[in-house]
């Protein structure tokens, strides 16, 4: 058996919708897999990250793929040759932790369930519980837009219609901001004010998305927890303000650093003119959920 999965970048966070919202961009990587009978486990990993990766059952793609057939009580193969191309830069806050779990899990589906079509629920609910952030593997699942949430040991999921003319753009730094980092800064505690603000930029931001791009730079205005990082990525915040002052729908993505825009492309117009020294610029459009791309030589 050979599979070949695809799977994209995700922002989460979006502002206001911190540990909720998430969105798909066309940013992929790759992972090609060959299921043997036996021959141990071998991996070879090219792109972004690969000097950092583990090369055995830990890889965390690997590591996914046996949990998920655990679940499924599906006994591992005694051969796999994982060979893993990544463009996602790591520890960007572009979900590359989340793309590597559901490309595990979804090779693990192509082997459980050979020739039937991907299982998304039962994704979400794997890589989320596996990632513990719905917003980056639900959105990496479905792709688009989406919102969710872990209810006890259950994933909730709401998917989102974005306008189909809405772009993106992300400009990532060399710099790297772990997500327990970034954490670790957030308060406890918040002010009236503040939670008032966000519940109002939240409740708008699906809207937003859907119907009304008019609103985003107000819908993706955050109170809770991009000031706090700040201090953790200070060229990120102020390439944040400086975009968010030209009118551009800016955000942290997820943890950071880089910072990420949507918007329709007379929105975004206006970054062009924004010093972005320091980051790598890269233009998108919102992307598909993962995808078994081939399912060759079975039986």
């Amino acid at each position: 058996m050979r599979l070949t999965v695809r799977v994209p970048a995700t922002t989460a966070n979006l502002g206001p919708g911190f540990d909720c919202a998430g969105l798909a961009v066309d940013w992929f990587d790759e992972a090609h897999l060959e299921v043997a009978d036996s021959g141990g486990v071998r991996v070879e990993v090219t792109g972004q990250g690969a000097h950092q990766v583990p090369r055995d059952e830990s890889h965390l793609v690997l590591a996914s793929l046996l949990h998920a057939l655990r679940r499924w009580d599906v006994p591992s193969p005694g051969g796999l040759v994982l060979r893993a191309h990544n463009t996602i830069p790591h520890s960007r806050g572009l979900g590359s932790s989340a793309a590597a779990i559901v490309a595990g899990c979804a090779l693990a589906h192509g082997i459980a369930f050979p020739g039937r079509e991907l299982d998304r629920a039962e994704l979400t609910q794997i890589s989320s519980l596996l990632e513990g952030h719905p917003d980056n593997a639900g959105a990496a699942v479905w792709g688009g837009a989406i919102l969710a949430w872990i209810d006890g040991e259950q994933v909730e999921l709401i998917r989102l219609r974005p306008a189909g003319e809405l772009r993106c753009l992300a400009f990532v730094p060399d710099l790297e901001v772990r997500t327990a980092g970034a954490r670790a800064v957030l308060p406890d505690v918040v002010t009236r004010k503040d939670a008032v603000a966000q519940a109002i930029a939240a409740a708008s931001l699906p809207l937003a998305l859907e119907q009304r791009p008019d609103l985003l730079l107000a819908a993706t205005r955050d109170r809770l927890h991009q000031f706090h990082r700040a201090e953790l990525m200070p060229s990120s915040w102020a390439l944040l303000q400086r975009l968010r002052a030209s009118g551009v729908p800016a955000t942290i993505s997820g943890a950071g650093p880089t910072v990420f825009a949507i918007g329709l492309p007379e929105q975004l117009e206006a970054a062009g003119a924004v010093e972005h020294d320091g980051f790598h610029r890269r233009d998108l459009g919102i992307g598909k959920g993962v995808q078994l791309l081939d399912q060759l030589d079975r039986g």
